[in-house]
């Protein structure tokens, strides 16, 4: 054996060690110390640099930023400070500039709070490692709507040739969550819309696929409100709890009279001689306080 040749086994193991890092998760990777020399202050390879030196991830696969839950974490950074390092990537021909591989909700809100400077953690990734911790992180914090995650999965399969196993394993979800959530985008876009927005849960969205209109479908459920197990017997063409019988004339008159008097949806459930339910569903806690006001006024 030549003397390169042990060089060359250990010149592997950095790479390796940061592979296993990826698998463990986010702080896992934060945790490692960083090689010598690779960033200017102490402390596990943290340093502070201005927010303006930063860019969004190209492959984030959060949307959506709530903007009262930015506020809510702009109050709590101008008070405690940023308590997790945002984790970057060097931008390649780029001097001082970063990519944000995950912590860019962090970054928002210290952006809203004013701050200057912001700790980061500085790592060598790929493109397919940056989209892997993108996921993790929002994965695990349970930040993403099931299309969102369904679509980071498809782009670590498409644009990184992941395989269903490996993305199962990487963000540590089983293989028939994963191929459960990537067929939510065989759904209508109006479908995933409503998925988006938080009318309609995973659960509610699986029941529809296959079905020739599941547009449809997903209206009914919203405007029902039924439950993902009523969703699933009405898919099967069998009765849910709530019954599928046609409603009369007069208990939809019924319907559209209180919901034009509250300003919400009104849903009644006659069951005959054993009574029966009046549903209002609301959307926020506004809605639900002036429903509560109203009652009590005339009680």
């Amino acid at each position: 054996m030549s003397p390169e040749q042990p060089k060359k086994a250990e010149a592997k193991k950095p790479e390796e060690g940061r592979h296993r890092a990826l698998g463990r998760g986010l702080s896992a990777l934060i945790g490692e110390e960083a090689p010598a020399g690779r960033n200017e202050t102490g402390g596990r390879g943290g340093r502070t640099v201005p927010v303006a030196f930063l860019r969004p991830n190209r492959f984030q696969p959060r949307k959506t930023f709530s903007a009262d839950e930015l506020n809510d974490l702009a109050n709590s950074i101008r008070e405690k400070g940023i308590l997790q390092p945002i984790l970057v990537r060097p931008i390649k021909g780029e001097t001082d500039v970063y990519e944000i591989v995950a912590g860019e909700r962090r970054w928002r809100a210290a952006q809203l709070a004013h701050l200057h400077d912001v700790p980061i953690v500085v790592r060598e990734l790929s493109d397919g490692e940056s989209l892997e911790l993108a996921i993790i992180e929002n994965v695990q914090r349970a930040d993403l709507n099931a299309v969102e995650e369904a679509a980071a999965y498809r782009e670590l399969m498409e644009h990184f040739s992941y395989t269903q196993d490996r993305v199962a394993r990487e963000v540590g979800k089983s293989r028939s969550h994963v191929a459960n959530t990537l067929r939510l985008l065989k759904l209508p876009e109006s479908v995933q819309a409503m998925i988006r927005d938080g009318a309609l849960t995973a659960g509610h969205a699986r029941t529809l696929i296959g079905l020739s209109d599941p547009e449809a479908r997903a209206r009914e459920i919203v405007a029902s409100a039924l439950n993902v197990r009523e969703a699933e017997q009405r898919s099967k063409g069998k009765p849910g709890k709530a019954g599928t019988s046609e409603k009369d004339s007069d208990t939809r008159g019924l319907e559209s009279n209180l919901s034009n008097m509250l300003g919400l949806k009104v849903q009644i459930l006659h069951k005959g001689d054993t009574g029966g339910e009046v549903r209002i569903a609301y959307r926020t806690l506004e809605q639900l306080d002036d429903l509560c006001r109203r009652l009590n006024a005339h009680a």
